[in-house]
């Protein structure tokens, strides 16, 4: 997919649709963050399409055909993912993004995290090929999209690697350990679905007490259209 089309495919699904906020009868101290800064980056907005590993996060299908994924699943699965990738040494965690939206954020976290950053195209064997001078061996992988992302899922597989995902109402759990449902190509969604989860990853570790955030923004995680990542 080209970088041209990945905006077009964006901007077509990323779009909250009023009305939203009052279907969610979720009480805000509950969430990482406010209802409302969810929903108005619409994390919970899908695509036109569901496959059977993303029932059980699905709300409800809104008029015009979309998917729209539960923020409290969300919310939960971030809390869980962050436990986990907390236990690991932060240089063995390996942040794969191949889509244009997806790049500064997934930067953005690494640097905060300090976790090992994959950005844009994924070279066939960096995970496999031990005689690959860039090659790789991380305890677990961190990927944007299952799909944009297919080859690091494949060699992460291939290579007993465990693999957490952001995925939305089109992707399916194959050679996938841990989903995070999500919109996984919303602008602003990857900025916030990153920065939460970089912040409870900080939480979990000490590093921030449970109700301090990070120096660094929400807005300084979401790419900029004119940026190239």
């Amino acid at each position: 997919m080209s970088e041209k089309e990945d905006i077009e495919e964006t901007e077509e699904i990323s779009l909250p649709e009023e009305g939203d906020e009052e279907e969610y009868e979720i009480f805000e101290e509950e969430l990482l963050l406010p209802r409302d800064t969810l929903l108005s980056a619409g994390i919970h907005i899908g695509t036109r399409m569901r496959t059977k590993d993303m029932n059980e996060f699905i709300y409800r299908v809104r008029p015009d055909g979309l998917f729209v994924l539960d923020v409290k699943k969300t919310d939960e699965r971030i809390r869980t993912a962050a436990k986990f990738l907390s236990r690991f040494e932060s240089t063995k965690i390996t942040i794969v993004a191949a889509r244009l939206y997806a790049r500064h954020p997934a930067k953005k976290f690494c640097e905060v995290t300090k976790s090992t950053p994959v950005i844009g195209r994924f070279v066939p064997g960096l995970l496999s090929n031990p005689l690959y001078r860039n090659h790789q061996e991380p305890k677990i992988i961190v990927v944007s999209d299952p799909k944009a992302d297919a080859q690091a899922v494949k060699e992460a597989g291939d290579m007993g690697i465990p693999v957490l995902a952001f995925c939305s109402t089109d992707n399916d759990s194959s050679g996938v350990d841990f989903m995070i449902p999500t919109n996984n190509k919303g602008r602003r969604a990857l900025a916030v679905i990153y920065w939460m989860l970089a912040r409870q990853i900080l939480r979990e570790k000490g590093e921030l007490s449970p109700d301090q955030d990070m120096t660094s923004s929400i807005d300084d995680f979401e790419a900029k259209v004119s940026r190239e990542d």
